[in-house]
């Protein structure tokens, strides 16, 4: 099947009109004329070619550095990248814009940019929460400076939810231990999730698990620790009971108390899970 004559001449249309742009680039990024280089790189940036332009904004930042342009520069430099979705350097542009350029029109967007661009750069839980913990120092410290920011609601919800992400992370870590079977390590480490996040949205669970760990550890205890882990566990039902006595583990937990009870109340007792 041949392709229709039209077609054919579109296609050679479209490489002439490709390879004129590609020479077209190549000739501005080897020129010394750094106001026509200014000048292109607004052009791709405009038309949406945000490669080409922030290889050129990346060539003349340094020469524009200390000139009325600069913060255009800089400022966009930072933004050829993010519109690149490249939010690791561009965050770190935005950074250092903010720091250098605190007179510039532009200061407001790049301290919000920068807070931005560690949020879209924030993991899954299960991984290091780095950037998270950047967002949300950024993000506070954006409600700070600017307290009266469009962006401050926006900025609030970007902190709770980042937030959630690392309560999370808090909350799998300790699962970790408790799905391994080390009830020790499980116990300390639920601990001190609840104590470093004690509005935890993973509470109830927390708590339960902390029951059952306390509970499980007193099972496989040897005989002359059983006293003293069994009334630790009949302690942390109590506490768990009083906070969510409606609670859809009441059931189990309830069990795992009676268990321990029985044995505290004579200890010849056979003890079933």
């Amino acid at each position: 099947m041949f392709k229709k004559p039209g077609y054919i001449h579109l296609l050679l249309l479209l490489s002439v009109a490709f390879t004129f742009s590609c020479t077209q680039y190549e000739k501005i990024l080897k020129s010394d004329d750094y106001n026509l280089k200014y000048t292109k790189a607004f052009e791709y940036y405009n038309k949406g070619d945000y490669l080409r332009a922030g290889n050129i904004f990346d060539q003349i930042a340094p020469v524009f550095r200390g000139t009325k342009k600069a913060d255009s520069v800089y400022y966009f430099q930072a933004m050829s990248y993010f519109k690149q979705h490249d939010y690791i350097i561009s965050g770190h542009y935005f950074q250092l814009f903010a720091q250098t350029f605190g007179n510039s029109p532009f200061v407001k967007d790049a301290a919000f940019n920068e807070a931005y661009c560690y949020y879209l750069s924030s993991p899954n839980p299960e991984l290091d929460q780095s950037n998270t913990y950047q967002a949300i120092d950024a993000f506070q410290l954006f409600i700070s400076r600017y307290p009266n920011s469009s962006h401050v609601e926006e900025c609030r919800n970007y902190i709770n939810e980042l937030r959630d992400k690392i309560m999370q992370k808090s909350f799998l870590a300790a699962k970790t231990y408790f799905d391994l079977e080390d009830y020790k390590a499980s116990l300390t480490a639920l601990s001190t999730s609840l104590v470093d996040y004690p509005e935890s949205k993973y509470r109830e669970e927390i708590m339960f698990m902390i029951v059952k760990s306390s509970y499980l550890l007193a099972v496989n205890s040897i005989e002359s620790k059983k006293p003293e882990r069994f009334q630790e566990s009949v302690d942390e039902y109590y506490s768990f009971i009083a906070e969510f006595p409606e609670s859809k583990y009441r059931k189990e937990a309830t069990r795992m108390y009676e268990n321990s009870s029985q044995y505290l109340e004579n200890r010849d007792i056979v003890i079933k899970e």
